[in-house]
C-alpha cells in the first residue's frame, strides 16, 4: 500500500474543493493530507484504503464522516467551525479548524472507517436545474411537430433516473429556478434554485408551462431513504459545511420527500430499464447525472442497448427522451454537459447539446453554436 497515492488525491480533491466554492473543505482536506504523509489519525482513519482509485472519492468520505460527527453533536470542538452547524470559518484563518477535526478522527476512528465504506452520495438537486431545462425542450418540440392540435401538451412525463441516490431529483418539477429577470416553477416552493441562469436562458424554457409528472421511480445500487434520519444524515454529512445555499436546498428537498413518494430500487441500470416501456399520451423519460463514469464498461453497453430499445419502440403519441448531463472531456479537461435525444417514431429523433453548467447544476448556461463540444459525442 502507498500513502503517496493518498495524499495525491487527497490534495486533487482539496484543489478541487476550493475550484468549486469551499475553502473549509479545501483547506481540511489540504492539512489531512499532510496528516496522512506523517502517519497520523487520518491515515489510520483510511487504512485500507490507501491505493483507491481516484472515483472511491476517499477524501470526501473522510470529510463526510466528520461532518456526520458536527452534525450529530460528536465533536462540539468542531462545530464552531462549521457554518450549517451554527459556527464560523474565516478564509483568513484556514488552519483554526484543523485541530479540532483532527482530534474528532483520533477520538472516532471506529466510527470514521464504517463510514468509509459508504459511497458519497450529495443528491445534488441543484442538477435539476438541468431536467427542467431538457424537459421543456421536449415538450416545445412535441407541440411544435403536431401543432398541439391532436395532443395536449405538455404531455404528462413519466420520470426515470438511474443512479437516483435517494430520488431528490425526481421531484423536480415541484422546485423553483430563479435568475436574473427569469423564474420557472411553482412559486411556493421550498426548494429555490437560485442562480440558475448566466445570461439569457433559453427561449423554449422563457415561456414552459409547468411539467406534470405522474409517475416517477429511480434505481441506484446503494439508494438513501431521505425519510429516514440516518439517511436524512448522510445526505447533509455529504454537502460541504459553508455552502448555506446548497444545505437549504437539500433541506426543502427533504421537506418535499416526505410527503412525495419517489422509490428508488436497490438495482443496477440496465436491470432497472430491462423493465421499463414506453406508454401512449405520455412522455417517457430517462435522466441520469453525473453518473455514468461509476457504471462498469460492460453494464453501460447493456444500458444504452435499452436506451435503444425504448427509443425505437416510441411512436409520436409514446416519446421517448432519454436525458444526460454528465462530465466530457473537451480538450485537456473535463466540462458538464446535457445532451438530449428526443424519439418519437421511426426516423423522428433529434440528438443535440443543450445547456452546460457547473457540477453542482447551477448556474447553467447555453453553449455557442460553434463551440467545439458540441460536435463530439457525449
Amino acid at each position: 500500500m502507498s500513502l503517496d497515492h493518498a495524499v495525491a488525491m487527497f490534495c486533487h480533491q482539496a484543489d478541487s474543493c476550493a475550484e468549486l466554492g469551499s475553502p473549509l473543505s479545501a483547506a481540511l482536506l489540504h492539512r489531512a493530507a499532510g496528516d496522512l504523509a506523517a502517519g497520523g489519525p487520518c491515515a489510520e482513519a483510511i487504512a485500507g484504503h490507501e491505493d483507491a482509485p481516484g472515483p472511491n472519492a476517499i477524501a470526501l468520505r473522510l470529510l463526510g464522516a466528520v461532518h456526520a460527527l458536527v452534525l450529530s453533536g460528536r465533536a462540539p470542538d468542531l462545530t464552531a467551525h462549521y457554518p450549517d452547524a451554527g459556527g464560523h470559518f474565516d478564509p483568513a484563518d484556514p488552519d483554526a479548524p484543523w485541530p479540532a477535526f483532527r482530534a474528532a478522527v483520533a477520538a472516532h476512528l471506529p466510527f470514521v472507517r464504517e463510514w468509509l465504506t459508504r459511497p458519497p452520495q450529495t443528491n445534488e438537486v441543484g442538477r435539476s436545474n438541468l431536467l427542467l431545462t431538457g424537459l421543456a425542450w421536449a415538450q416545445r418540440q412535441l407541440a411544435d411537430a403536431t401543432g398541439a392540435t391532436t395532443t395536449p401538451f405538455p404531455l404528462p412525463v413519466r420520470l426515470y433516473e438511474l443512479g437516483s441516490s435517494a430520488g431528490l431529483n425526481l421531484l423536480a418539477e415541484q422546485f423553483r429556478c430563479v435568475s436574473e429577470g427569469f423564474s420557472y416553477g411553482p412559486p411556493d416552493s421550498p426548494v429555490v434554485l437560485a442562480d440558475a441562469w448566466r445570461g439569457e436562458p433559453p427561449t423554449w424554457l422563457r415561456d414552459a408551462p409547468l411539467q406534470r409528472v405522474t409517475e416517477r421511480r429511480g434505481c441506484d445500487p446503494t439508494p438513501i431513504d431521505p425519510r429516514s434520519a440516518d439517511g436524512a444524515l448522510a445526505l447533509r454529512s455529504y454537502l460541504w459545511a459553508d455552502q448555506l445555499p446548497r444545505v437549504q436546498r437539500l433541506n426543502g428537498a427533504l421537506a418535499l420527500a416526505a410527503r412525495t413518494p419517489a422509490p428508488v430500487e436497490t438495482v443496477g441500470a440496465a436491470v432497472f430499464l430491462r423493465g421499463l416501456e414506453t406508454a401512449p399520451g405520455a412522455l417517457t423519460v430517462v435522466w441520469h447525472s453525473v453518473m455514468r463514469q461509476y457504471v462498469p464498461a460492460d453494464e453501460w453497453r447493456s444500458v444504452e442497448g435499452e436506451l435503444a430499445r425504448l427509443a425505437a419502440a416510441s411512436t409520436s403519441s409514446a416519446p421517448f427522451l432519454h436525458l444526460a448531463f454528465e462530465p466530457r472531456r473537451v480538450g485537456a479537461g473535463h466540462r458538464f454537459l446535457l445532451t438530449a435525444r428526443l424519439s418519437s417514431g421511426p426516423g423522428s429523433t433529434i440528438t443535440t447539446t443543450l445547456a452546460e453548467s457547473v457540477p453542482h447544476g447551477l448556474p447553467a448556461w447555453t453553449p455557442a453554436p460553434d463551440d467545439p463540444a458540441l460536435g463530439q459525442p457525449g
